[in-house]
């Protein structure tokens, strides 16, 4: 070969080598995510921006960089991404969630609570937007967060954030009874994390106040039939307490509400609800005690919820294994709830 042409055709064949080996967008964007959870914010951000670069309408891309400004605390810069995905037609709910956390950080209410309107009215039935905006009202002390919440749980009701945050709310509160509905649809929803460990404090408290003037229909002033069908259940039950809020007494007092709740609003009528439905699987399962135990021995007593379920391994090793094979999933519809309207 003529020596004149064989230089040019080593350099070819290197500039294609070359670009051959250079990674794609998805690639990239997988290495930003390993620097993501290695807490190497600035490094994902050299990386997605070069994959950026390579597919600049690339959403998920977008987000990304976007959120890893966030993490690195580069507000002004994250802010302006998020926002200009928030107009585009295909956004998503997790466009209108980020913007939110930028306005939250960069404490700009107003522009957040624009954001969040806008961003419900093009996704009516978005419990995680629902959500924040109600923890964004109520960090603005304006009790109207508990509408947003409620809302949230009747469009979305397998959204567990609404149900937590609703639960909190109502402990703070005279209304009692959705505190522990709501904090108990909680922890089956999200039944391993720090919030529900917290949450089964709440709902052992809860308790406790509920039954603290003696006669539970005292106070509960509900628009909500159901309510009123689920306290008169609960007040014929209630010597079953009599001697106190402990975990035992609980689960004579719980067993004996399923038992004649369903004597009077079987499943087919009035008042079906799912968490219900559960209770009564769990004891026609032999695990309604353990379940009980779960959800309040540990925050009455941690060492007797310890000795309790060594002494009963087997019963808990069952319960937790039927716990983690399953779903619990909320059926629309089961919405009760009139009062906050």
């Amino acid at each position: 070969m003529n020596r004149n042409l064989l230089l040019p055709c080593i350099l070819v064949f290197a500039s294609l080598s070359t670009l051959a080996q250079q990674p794609d967008a998805h690639t990239l964007q997988e290495t930003a995510k390993t620097f993501t959870r290695q807490g190497d914010y600035a490094n994902a951000i050299v990386v997605l921006t070069g994959a950026v670069q390579k597919d600049p309408q690339n959403i998920e891309l977008l987000k990304d960089l976007s959120f890893n400004y966030y993490l690195q605390r580069d507000y002004p810069k994250g802010l302006n991404i998020a926002r200009s995905l928030t107009e585009r037609q295909d956004a998503d709910v997790q466009c209108y969630q980020m913007t939110g956390m930028f306005y939250k950080a960069i404490d700009d209410p107003r522009e957040c609570e624009r954001l969040y309107k806008a961003g419900i009215k093009r996704f009516p039935r978005s419990g995680v937007l629902y959500n924040e905006y109600g923890e964004m009202l109520y960090a603005r002390q304006d009790n109207a967060a508990i509408k947003q919440w409620e809302k949230g749980i009747e469009i979305d009701p397998n959204y567990s954030s609404n149900y937590y945050n609703a639960a909190k709310y109502y402990f703070l509160t005279d209304d009692k009874v959705w505190g522990i509905l709501y904090g108990e649809t909680f922890v089956n929803l999200e039944s391993y994390s720090k919030r529900t460990a917290e949450m089964k404090n709440y709902l052992l408290e809860s308790y406790k106040k509920l039954f603290a003037d003696g006669d539970v229909l005292k106070n509960q002033n509900s628009k909500s039939p159901f309510v009123t069908a689920y306290l008169n259940v609960l007040s014929k039950e209630s010597p079953a307490v009599a001697q106190g809020i402990t975990t035992e007494n609980l689960i004579v007092l719980r067993t004996k509400f399923i038992l004649t709740w369903f004597e009077k609003y079987p499943p087919t009528g009035s008042f079906p609800f799912r968490l219900f439905d559960y209770q009564r699987q769990l004891l026609k399962e032999g695990l309604f005690d353990a379940y009980n135990q779960w959800i309040f021995g540990a925050a009455e007593n941690l060492s007797a919820f310890q000795a309790w379920s060594t002494a009963h391994s087997d019963d808990y090793s069952r319960f937790t294994n039927f716990q983690k094979g399953r779903i619990f999933k909320l059926p629309e519809g089961q919405y009760y709830q009139t009062a906050s309207k």
